[in-house]
């Protein structure tokens, strides 16, 4: 079994636990799996990894593999032919310096941030340095404090770790080797906000040092917490074989990809009843992912979100009961499948494909906007979302599209939702970091597409592959938990921002009054403000207290005390042997009058009485 994904606080430097007893990582799958089983008629398993993992720019060729007496006896062996790995090639420089070099993403030459890897002959107590060369980005937080993870698979069986930050003495930097690409048209272009990577020719080095714990151990090396396609589908199969969840999630086959992997889509809603007449006023939150496959904390918040809208708690019950949620949790299952940073298998990055009209070459996105226009008609869609991960900024922000030219009476709607949320998270997400322009070089992204579409609330979400800047969080890495905990607030502020209880309506009410205070709206001919008093009036809202209706309130303590109540199951249950009557019986004593104290009738002295 897979060692569980959810993992503790932990700062900067510092490991990371969790309850692992596996000694295989959580994403080393390379045969075909067995697929959840969807509406349609699903026959396909997924594709074999074997089949992608030696294809090379240009087409498919065979990779000779180097013959194992080509190493010597203390040599680290590098391997990268199983789900998302990509790992181009190794060379030994010194015994204990290692140069890297990423396979860029299919059909291209470029792309090159995501890494997943796997060594072994490792050997304790040396000090190995790894220097991946080809990287395409100037910028990284590998230059403000951010470290790879790591997971080793005697510290799992061991000592229970799971992925865990490692490497000391990081450094990023620029070096002469030229990636291969021709960037003449492009050369001057800046990077841009939505985490392109740079367009000059140069590359860029990631190197650290890393010190093994155990001989002989299996360790693997990481960008990011791995989420691959196998742990998608065994996430929807899990889903579907609960009766409870069951009952209000219909698993459905949006498409298959280009390489004929099914891209799934869940809908979430509470069923209808005959006198229901409520299904038919129904709005559609719809929800998407993993567009870029190498940003897996993008699968991470759909996953905490998932777990939140399949729940049992008061706000998943109201809101499957007030929105039907269309969630697409993979949309590039090829790009995740071999382990590409940004395109599919056709070379091109996904997002900037919605305004195609090419079905056959860009399926899953094609039939995405179909759905969002479907849905229109049928029910109208209240909110928009999709979810990514940022290589140059801290902290988790938004991404949305300014209403004021298009849409004057509903100027500043586009910020309340983000500003909500980030009362809610205040010490993860950054209000400060979201924007809402509209940019040119833009207007193929989703947001943009289904803005243009007619919905106000379309949004990118982006988490940072590093961690937070905020509050008690400032300088530690986000988790997989942190992550997920993020997808269970969208959840939560989704529901402040949508109740109609006079209560929401009062707080939506001074979310707007703020926003016009922050921007100084109520004196159109006054300066703006600084950015010391717009953080101090951003900090002051944050101040306030989220206020919560009766029910909710009411709910809130049902919860905590049915979790205090599973909690004192499991501590009884797991303090149950050390009970007196699991303790064996007592030894005959008898009372010795010279010593003047008890002794058992082996001769053994105890304590007197």
């Amino acid at each position: 079994s897979s060692p569980p994904r959810r993992r503790l606080r932990s700062p900067l430097h510092n490991n990371t636990t969790t309850s692992a007893t596996s000694t295989t990582p959580p994403t080393t799958t390379t045969t075909a799996k067995t697929s959840p089983n969807c509406c349609e008629p699903e026959d396909d398993p997924v594709v074999p990894v074997p089949q992608f993992s030696r294809s090379t720019v240009g087409g498919s060729k065979a990779q000779p593999t180097a013959h194992p007496n080509a190493f010597e006896p203390d040599d680290l062996i590098f391997e990268s032919r199983f789900e998302s790995g990509n790992l181009g090639r190794a060379i030994k420089i010194t015994p204990t310096y290692y140069e890297l070099y990423l396979r860029p993403d299919m059909y291209t030459n470029r792309h090159t941030q995501w890494f997943y890897f796997r060594v072994k002959n490792t050997k304790a107590k040396t000090v190995y340095r790894f220097s991946i060369i080809n990287l395409t980005k100037p910028d990284s937080l590998y230059k403000e404090g951010m470290r790879p993870l790591m997971y080793s698979t005697l510290d799992a069986e061991y000592n229970h770790l799971g992925w865990q930050r490692c490497g000391e003495n990081i450094a990023y930097f620029r070096n002469d080797t030229d990636n291969g690409y021709n960037h003449s048209n492009y050369h001057h272009r800046p990077l841009d906000d939505d985490d392109d990577e740079f367009v000059g020719n140069a590359s860029f080095t990631l190197s650290f040092n890393i010190e093994f714990r155990y001989d002989d151990d299996t360790v693997f090396f990481a960008h990011s917490y791995p989420y691959t396609y196998s742990d998608l589908q065994d996430y929807l199969m899990g889903i579907q074989r609960n009766p409870v969840k069951s009952k209000f999630c219909k698993l459905r086959l949006l498409c298959r990809s280009l390489a004929g992997n099914n891209v799934y889509y869940l809908t979430v809603t509470a069923p209808s009843t005959h006198d229901d007449d409520n299904q038919k006023k129904k709005k559609a939150v719809i929800i998407s992912a993993r567009v870029h496959p190498g940003e897996s904390p993008s699968s991470w918040m759909m996953k905490g979100l998932m777990d939140f809208i399949t729940g049992d708690s008061y706000v998943a019950k109201k809101l499957r009961h007030k929105f039907i949620f269309k969630l697409v949790p993979m949309l590039n299952p090829d790009g995740v499948i071999v382990g590409n940073t940004r395109s599919s298998l056709t070379g091109r990055d996904l997002n900037r494909q919605y305004r195609t009209v090419i079905r056959e070459t860009y399926p899953s996105i094609w039939n995405t906007k179909a759905m969002i226009r479907r849905l229109m008609e049928d029910c109208g869609v209240a909110m928009y979302c999709d979810m990514h991960a940022h290589s140059r900024k801290h902290n988790v922000f938004i991404y949305g599209c300014e209403n004021l030219k298009r849409h004057p009476d509903r100027r500043l709607l586009e910020q309340v939702f983000p500003l909500m949320l980030h009362k809610n998270v205040a010490d993860k997400f950054s209000f400060e970091n979201c924007k809402f322009k509209v940019q040119k070089n833009k207007e193929g992204t989703g947001r943009i597409v289904v803005w243009v579409l007619g919905v106000t609330n379309s949004y990118t979400l982006e988490a940072s592959f590093g961690g937070s800047t905020m509050g008690g969080r400032a300088g530690t890495h986000f988790s997989t938990a942190d992550y997920e905990h993020i997808g269970r607030a969208y959840c939560e502020t989704l529901m402040d921002y949508y109740d109609d209880n006079p209560i929401k309506i009062q707080y939506r009410q001074l979310v707007c009054k703020y926003l016009m205070s922050m921007l100084n709206l109520h004196h159109p001919d006054a300066a703006p403000l600084s950015i010391d008093e717009w953080r101090g009036r951003l900090a002051e809202f944050v101040k306030h207290a989220v206020p919560r209706t009766q029910e909710e309130l009411e709910a809130k303590k049902e919860e905590e005390a049915t979790e205090w109540r599973i909690k004192e199951e499991a501590r009884r249950k797991y303090f149950q042997r050390w009970t007196y009557k699991s303790l064996p019986a007592p030894k005959p004593v008898h009372f010795n009058w010279r010593k003047f104290m008890w002794v058992s009738n082996s001769g053994t002295t105890m304590l007197p009485r």
